[in-house]
């Protein structure tokens, strides 16, 4: 192991995927290496059977390597995962859900602190969910469970937030709402990365990293990857780039 890499281990701050490779049956994902900083807003993007959820499920230690490592940040709870197809236990309130988060600072006693209770208060207000903290998941919409989900991944104080399709299902608000959310978090220094299919969502994202029959194919600044000469190999199709007045990106398939 090289000093470089130690140190990084030392700080905590950095997952990072080393040569990784994984094989199940005919899929082959790799090798490839990526380097996910805190602070940072990064979307996987691909076709379906890319290697995308492969990817992050490696990351997030789901699954392992055939070949290579995953090195993490230290810590209890240091990287939350969030799929795109959780089920939430109906009956539970929003409250007791939300604590489920601090599970991995508890000891095998399981005693709440002052702590514990401030960090769910807290990622309850920063998901705008603290007036729901009295109901039951099973009375929410399906943006309200999306911002639940959120605040309990929040209230166990990850450095790394993954998640598997986060918009499937949302309306455009509720996108919009949630992708804000997420920017802001990372202002505090939490590192997000996020698997998506949309091509307008994901310029939100500062990096993209473009997955193509489990090879990483491009991995840069979003202006710099959601272009057409660089999507248009990948996703098959002829695309056209319109920008907005303020700046933003939008790619739709050009007209015959």
């Amino acid at each position: 192991m090289s000093r470089a890499l130690e140190t990084r281990v030392l700080e905590g701050q950095v997952l990072e995927g080393w040569a990784l490779e994984y094989r199940a049956g005919a899929f082959v994902l790799g090798p490839l290496s990526v380097r996910l900083e805190p602070g940072q807003l990064v979307a996987i993007l691909g076709p379906n059977g890319a290697g995308k959820t492969t990817l992050l499920r490696l990351l997030a230690g789901f699954l392992r390597a055939s070949r290579g490592e995953v090195t993490r940040p230290g810590g209890a709870g240091s990287v939350a995962y969030l799929s795109q197809s959780e089920p939430l236990p109906e009956n539970f309130g929003v409250l007791e859900l939300v604590s489920l988060g601090r599970l991995p600072h508890q000891g095998l006693i399981g005693s709440e602190t002052r702590a514990d209770r401030e960090s769910v208060l807290s990622a309850l207000e920063r998901t705008d969910t603290l007036r729901f903290k009295a109901r039951k998941v099973g009375s929410l919409s399906g943006g309200e469970r999306q911002r639940v989900s959120l605040a309990r991944a929040l209230a166990q104080e990850p450095r790394f937030l993954l998640l598997d399709e986060p918009t499937n299902h949302l309306d455009l608000s509720h996108q919009q709402d949630l992708l804000g959310l997420l920017e802001v978090e990372t202002l505090r220094g939490l590192g997000v990365v996020m698997v998506l299919h949309d091509l307008v969502l994901s310029a939100r994202a500062e990096r993209i990293v473009l997955l193509e029959r489990g090879k990483v194919v491009r991995d840069g600044l979003a202006r710099e990857v959601l272009t057409p000469s660089v999507l248009e190999p990948v996703y098959g199709v002829a695309l056209e780039r319109l920008e907005s007045s303020s700046g933003g990106v939008v790619l739709v398939p050009r007209s015959r």
